[in-house]
This record gives C-alpha cells, sequence and structure tokens, in this order.
C-alpha cells in the first residue's frame, strides 16, 4: 500500500482537527482553518478570510447543523439543507462550491458529493478548476488527486479510509454529474447513508426535468444532506426560477454584485449606464434579479405576481363568467373550474377534482351553475365534448364551447389560446387573482414564439410542451382564461343606461347610444 507523503503524525494532527465538531459541523471554521490566509508567499497573502457573503452562508450551514444534531438527540429525523442564490456576476460564487465540498470531503469522510451546471464547458473550465484550486491549497491537499471533472481519494487514503473505517469508497468522490434533457431519468444516481451533496452551478440552464430527478438522491435521512442551487437568474421560467416560490422548500437569496467587497463597481456601472437600472440586463448580470420579462415569456412574473397582491373592491355589477378546463383523467390530470367577475378573480375560490368522468363532471359543473348563477360557462372543447353534450341536455344555455385551436378573431394571435392568453395579459394589469402557485406557474412559464411571413404574429409554445417542461397539465391557467372567451355585458348594463339617460335629461353627461 502506497503511503502518505506527510508524517503519521502530521497526518494525524489533520485528522483530528477534522473530527473536531467546532469544525466538522461548521464549514466557516473548516475554510478558516485550511486554507492558508494571509500566510506569505501563497495566493492568499492578501485575503484574511472569505467574504462576507460567503461566510454568512457557510454560518447559516453550521446553524442549521447545529439545529439537526438537536433533533437526534430527540430522536426526530434530521431535516435536509436546500438552499437556491440568485446573485449579478463576479461575487465568488465558485469558491463557495468548491470550499463546500472540500469541507464535506473532508469532514463527512465516506459522503458522496455531486456536481451540476448548465454544460459540460461551464464543468470544466470554471466549476472544477475551481475547486482543485481549492482542494491544492488545502491542509490536507495530499488525501485527494483530482481529475478533469472528479476528485477522488488518493489510493493511500482510500485504502486507509477501507482499513480502519471500513468503508466502501466507490462513491466517495466530488463528481461532475452529466445530463441530457432527452433522458433525464439517466441522471438518477447514488444514494448515501454517510451524507450526499450536491451542487448547481449556473443552475438557470438546468432543465426541470433533471431538477425533479436530483430530488431522489436525498432518500437517505442522515445529518448532512444538502442541495444548493447557484446561478445568475437568466430565465423568468424553469426549475431554478420555481426554487424562489413562496412554498418550493427553498432557502432562497438574492445578491446584489455591487454589495460584495472587492467588487469592480465600474464594470456593473458600465452595465446600469447601457440598460438603465431597472433593465433585464442589469436586473441579472447585476441585482441578482431575475428578469421582468423573459425571452421568450409571454406573460411576466412581476405582473402575476403583482395580481396575486392586489386588493380590490367587489364589483357586483360585473358578468360572472366561469371558465372550465377538462382535464384527461386517463393521464392523471385534473378538471379545474375557475370564476371571473370583472377585475376579480379570487373570490369565488378555484375547484379542482381528480378522476372525474364526463357526466360527473357535468353534474359538478350543474352544482355550481346552480350555485353562482355565472352569465356565462366557458369549457375546453378539446375534452370536454361530453360535458358541454350533457349540460346542453340538462337546458344549460348559457354554455360556451372553447377549441384551443382555432382561429383567433384577433390578427396579433396565432390561435384562440393565444388569445385568450392575451386578453388574460392584458387585464392582469388592473385585475385580482387568487395566491396560487399553480396558476403563477401556468400564467408566467408559459412561453411564445413570433410566426407568419412578418414574424408579427404571436404564438403560445404547445400545451404538451408546457407540460413537459413545469411536469403537470397547465389546468389552472387555461381554466381562468377561459373566462375570457365569451364576451359578456355587465349584469347592471341596463340601469347604466338608465342612469346616464337620466343624466343627459338633466343636462349632465354625453347621450348613450346603443
Amino acid at each position: 500500500m502506497s503511503k502518505s507523503p506527510i508524517s503519521p503524525q502530521d497526518d494525524q494532527r489533520i485528522v483530528d482537527l477534522f473530527r473536531d465538531p467546532k469544525i466538522a459541523n461548521d464549514p466557516y471554521q473548516f475554510v478558516l482553518a485550511v486554507y492558508p490566509w494571509g500566510k506569505p508567499n501563497t495566493p492568499l497573502a492578501n485575503r484574511k478570510g472569505p467574504k462576507r457573503w460567503q461566510a454568512e452562508e457557510l454560518q447559516a450551514i453550521a446553524r442549521h447543523l447545529q439545529t439537526q444534531t438537536a433533533r437526534i438527540a430527540l430522536d426526530l429525523t434530521p431535516e435536509m439543507y436546500r438552499k437556491s442564490i440568485a446573485s449579478g456576476r463576479g461575487i465568488g460564487k465558485s469558491a463557495l462550491v468548491a470550499w463546500l465540498n472540500h469541507w464535506m470531503m473532508s469532514c463527512c469522510i465516506g459522503a458522496t458529493c455531486l456536481v451540476s451546471a448548465n454544460s459540460e464547458p461551464q464543468l470544466k473550465g470554471t466549476t472544477f478548476p475551481e475547486i482543485k484550486k481549492w482542494i491544492a491549497l488545502g491542509l490536507n491537499a495530499h488525501w485527494f488527486e483530482p481529475e478533469a471533472l472528479s476528485v477522488k481519494p488518493a489510493p493511500w487514503f482510500a485504502d486507509l479510509v477501507k482499513k480502519q473505517m471500513q468503508i466502501d469508497t466507490s462513491y466517495y468522490h466530488i463528481q461532475a454529474k452529466l445530463w441530457t434533457e432527452e433522458n433525464p431519468d439517466s441522471y438518477a444516481g447514488p444514494h448515501s447513508d454517510i451524507g450526499m451533496m450536491v451542487t448547481f452551478d449556473e443552475a438557470s440552464g438546468i432543465p426541470e426535468d433533471i431538477g425533479r430527478v436530483a430530488h431522489g438522491f436525498f432518500t437517505e435521512p442522515t445529518l448532512k444532506r444538502f442541495h444548493f442551487a447557484y446561478s445568475q437568474p437568466r430565465r423568468n421560467s424553469g426549475w431554478f426560477h420555481d426554487t424562489f416560490r413562496p412554498g418550493s422548500g427553498w432557502l432562497r437569496k438574492h445578491i446584489d454584485a455591487r454589495a460584495v467587497e472587492d467588487a469592480d463597481q465600474e464594470i456593473y456601472n458600465a452595465i446600469i449606464r447601457k440598460y438603465g437600472i431597472d433593465g433585464d440586463a442589469t436586473r441579472v448580470e447585476v441585482l441578482g434579479q431575475f428578469p421582468r420579462t423573459g425571452t421568450r415569456q409571454f406573460i411576466s412574473s412581476e405582473k402575476v405576481y403583482e395580481a396575486q397582491q392586489r386588493e380590490l373592491a367587489a364589483d357586483e355589477g360585473a358578468a360572472l363568467v366561469m371558465g372550465v378546463d377538462v382535464g384527461r383523467a386517463a393521464e392523471g390530470d385534473p378538471s379545474v373550474i375557475r370564476f371571473r367577475q370583472g377585475r376579480d378573480a379570487r373570490s369565488i375560490p378555484a375547484v379542482e377534482v381528480q378522476g372525474y368522468d364526463n357526466m360527473q363532471l357535468a353534474d359538478l359543473v350543474a352544482e355550481w351553475i346552480d350555485k353562482v348563477k355565472p352569465d356565462a360557462v366557458a369549457i375546453d372543447a378539446g375534452n370536454g365534448t361530453g360535458v358541454i353534450d350533457r349540460l346542453k341536455q340538462l337546458k344549460y344555455r348559457n354554455i360556451t364551447e372553447v377549441w384551443f385551436g382555432s382561429s383567433s378573431t384577433k390578427k396579433q394571435y396565432y390561435n384562440k389560446r393565444t388569445e385568450m392568453y392575451g386578453d388574460a395579459r392584458e387585464w392582469l394589469e388592473g385585475g385580482m387573482v387568487d395566491r396560487s402557485s399553480d396558476l403563477f406557474v401556468d400564467l408566467a412559464t408559459v412561453e411564445y414564439k413570433l410566426v407568419g411571413k412578418g414574424k408579427d404574429i404571436e404564438a403560445l409554445e404547445a400545451k404538451e410542451d408546457l407540460k413537459k417542461r413545469i411536469g403537470r397539465s397547465p389546468d389552472h391557467g387555461d381554466a381562468f382564461v377561459l373566462t375570457f372567451a365569451p364576451k359578456v355585458a355587465r349584469r347592471d348594463l341596463g340601469k347604466l343606461r338608465a342612469r346616464r339617460r337620466t343624466l343627459v335629461a338633466d343636462g349632465v353627461g354625453a347621450p348613450v347610444f346603443g
């Protein structure tokens, strides 16, 4: 068996250091102890330690481990740590990735560390060179053998771990985990009852399916389970964007690059001068904020968010419209009913049912028609012809059957589906919707392209493509936009006209025609 290049006594001192809970369960103290901060003739001669934001992240992990250790003492299952950070460029994300992986390999012997990125060139050109650089600076650099896309224990160290600790070192590594969007299941990998860390670098470019598969790595309830996602927030949809939604289960943080120590402010100022402080390029490259409108995003996230927060008085004189999206029960899709009265699409809660056939759903729709007495009911005719036929058989007269793929009545839209989403986009400027995360995703995630000879016609992406990206059918969004299909007069229009005629007779206001 090959031997350590340093004396057994020195190696034992390193082992004892890393076994100390003050280091083993505190990556901030590890980073301070393992690298030659301020030491002359080293790359860190002029540096005292991590940047402030890096230190805060490392210390947050230490607090998490302290809490989870207490849970274990009470025979409770330790919770895993998920953290997503959106930031401007050049703040030191890659260094933090390197430190965390080095800490895990050093203080959790036998743990598995997987690193993915938006592309293989990112891993080869940025992420792994940074990991290898910091490991080479560490006290225990001799423990490991870096390769192009992995860091493994040196043979002598692997033998020692096997013999003295009885640990299989097959999955004891920092390993690049590549993916293909066409075959997300191939991303599945090992589990670990020792410790697991998965890092997504430039996570904004990692597909939805890969993010979901990654959840399967964390089935073992170990103390040290970490999933990190770091990126400039380039897309207003997708897996990384979803981690910032309330209720996602992720801790999340935005970092303005201008606030980071030693940042070259002129680089950021140049971006601000060119694009403006609120321009999307500035938001992404400097402020660490998602763009207001993604490059292909049909409805901005901000517009949906504001409609979810807005408070409006009820408008009882406005027409009440029901939208019914009929799900494909055979594929496990729910059916959803939504309501909109003027600018209010929140007061009457949405109804979602699973596994209803057409007759059951028709009965449910009939119950709601009798209950709220809508002025119009718009039903998706693609899957809902049976529902429509049944309601007509029951003598309900205010039914509008809507074919999503039919022609638009407005020349700027490719089809009826795009037209309804376009009408909803305009309405959201002053409308009020409920705070459903499903509705938010359905509206803010759908993308479009320009078609036609002049490339001036908006066409939404196919529903099946959207379904694949978000992992489910966008039934809440479709039910909501169906309320824009019928054109219905206000309930109090007659009273308004009579009132206006009275005002005109009294010499006030303009005459009302029609």
